[in-house]
């Protein structure tokens, strides 16, 4: 019998040390420190993404253009060609979260008359910016999203390899990266 208590106690602490390990291994995900949103708006292309199941259909060519709408929140028009060479394009709205300066934003591609549930609006975190607002990176607070972009459609080596390094070192597994690719229209 005390062999039994013996692994139990056993198995309860290596369950309690693994516990412990892994939520200490969750370092929380750090956005910049403000957004001006101002600067952020315009023509952003995808370099890299995890991939996800709202974007299986695209092929090439993604892009998301943010303008301020007369509410003051931000429309978002993300497009990618397909394979078969048109356009898919989906509209939302994006808003931010606490300070005018935050650079946590939420996202929502469903309707306006859904809005009110919580449910339908993504997190859209800014963890990454150069300081002349030509690269971003964008994920949210569970590292489940990441999307690398840029004002141009390709973005040199050294700089791509600066922010995966700055990814690994906010725990961002880069190996799930899969890059975009970009078509001559």
């Amino acid at each position: 019998m005390s062999k039994i208590y013996l692994a139990l106690f056993s198995a309860c602490i290596f369950i309690f040390s693994f516990s412990a390990h892994a939520q200490g291994s969750d370092v929380p995900v750090k956005t910049i420190p403000t957004l001006d949103v101002q600067r952020y708006l315009g023509t952003w292309y995808e370099i890299a993404k995890y991939l996800n199941w709202f974007q299986k259909k695209c092929a090439s060519n993604t892009k998301a253009v943010y303008t301020v709408r007369p509410d003051g929140n931000l429309k978002v028009l993300n497009s990618c060609k397909i394979a078969d060479g048109t356009v898919s394009e989906a509209e939302g709205v994006a808003r931010q979260v606490g300070a005018k300066d935050s650079p946590k934003l939420e996202v929502r591609f469903a309707p306006a008359w859904l809005s009110f549930i919580p449910m339908v609006w993504g997190d859209y975190w800014i963890i990454d910016l150069d300081s002349q607002y030509q690269r971003a990176v964008v994920s949210d607070p569970r590292r489940e999203y990441l999307w690398i972009l840029s004002r141009t459609p390709q973005i040199n080596q050294r700089a791509y390899d600066d922010i995966l390094q700055r990814l690994q070192s906010q725990q961002f597994d880069i190996r799930k990266l899969e890059l975009t690719s970009q078509t001559v229209n």
